[in-house]
């Protein structure tokens, strides 16, 4: 069993900078890939960004430019670095890892940007 904890959310201005964290248990090496999700009141939960175990990165068009995700695999934790944040990116920000055909998800972490 795969447990991933999400942290660094918050209350951010316009124009701000945020990093979360997520954090694996036990070593990430295998969970390929591994991603950020999120979900915006009233909307569907869709991708922002996935990275594989080999460093291989996939963004959703909107998040391209503005957010970074990496992984440190002896530290066991991926992170997404969001830069020029907008209103619009408020939402709960999950994360997920795939290992062996199962996807674990986080339990969240709340991202509001509002002046």
């Amino acid at each position: 069993q795969v447990q991933v904890v999400e942290s660094g959310g918050g209350l951010v201005q316009p124009g701000g900078s945020l990093r979360l964290s997520c954090a694996a248990s036990g070593s990430i090496f295998d969970l390929d890939p591994m991603g950020w999700y999120r979900q915006a009141p009233g909307k569907q939960r869709e991708l922002v960004a996935s990275i594989t175990s080999g460093g291989v990165t996939n963004y959703a068009d909107s998040m391209k430019g503005r957010f970074l995700i990496s992984r440190d695999n002896a530290q066991n934790t991926v992170y997404l670095q969001m830069n020029s944040l907008k209103p619009d990116d408020t939402a709960v920000y999950y994360c997920n890892a795939h290992l062996g055909g199962i996807t674990y998800w986080g339990k969240g972490t709340l991202v509001t940007v509002s002046s």
